[in-house]
């Protein structure tokens, strides 16, 4: 039988210096996550010639369709600045097309080219690889999301 884990300590009655501790910092936890996830997408994107910034803007507009760059930035928490040379290089592979809209010189769309969408068909095994890999259940990155989700919102009202 396996023996219990050792109990979880109330961060809040530590004192400042045994929170100042690196294993007490949620951020390294998340950015030691981050790291792990991003050497699997690597391998996992790999075969699509995607890095895994362009495979979520890839997946934004297999989702949605054409859109334009402020909405998908806006989607994938980006700044132009961040996004534009991003999208510049799927254009360059010839998986987006981005034009200005009609209605608004000042709004740039994104469009899937045929190539960019074909490339969906190769991509629909990437979400179940990563899955397996966490070895968590469908429940706990269910929960994992939703905690994050609650994260995310309470650090934006912060900063």
């Amino acid at each position: 039988m396996t023996p219990p884990p050792p109990p979880v300590p109330d961060l809040t009655e530590l004192p400042d210096a045994e929170l100042l501790k690196l294993d007490h910092q949620v951020c390294f936890s998340l950015q030691a996550a981050s790291r792990a996830f991003g050497g699997v997408y690597r391998e996992a994107l790999g075969d699509l010639g995607l890095t895994y910034p362009q495979y979520l803007a890839m997946m934004v507009l297999w989702e949605h369709g054409p859109l334009p760059v402020k909405t998908i930035g806006e989607r994938l928490h980006l700044d132009s600045g961040t996004l534009s040379p991003l999208l510049k290089r799927l254009e360059a592979a010839g998986l987006v097309r981005r034009e200005r809209s009609p209605e608004d010189e000042r709004s740039v769309m994104v469009r899937l080219t045929d190539a960019g969408t074909e490339l969906r068909e190769r991509a629909l095994p990437v979400p179940r690889s990563i899955l397996r890999a966490t070895g968590l259940s469908v429940q706990e990155i269910l929960a994992l999301q939703e905690t994050l989700g609650r994260l995310t919102a309470s650090l934006g009202r912060v900063v």
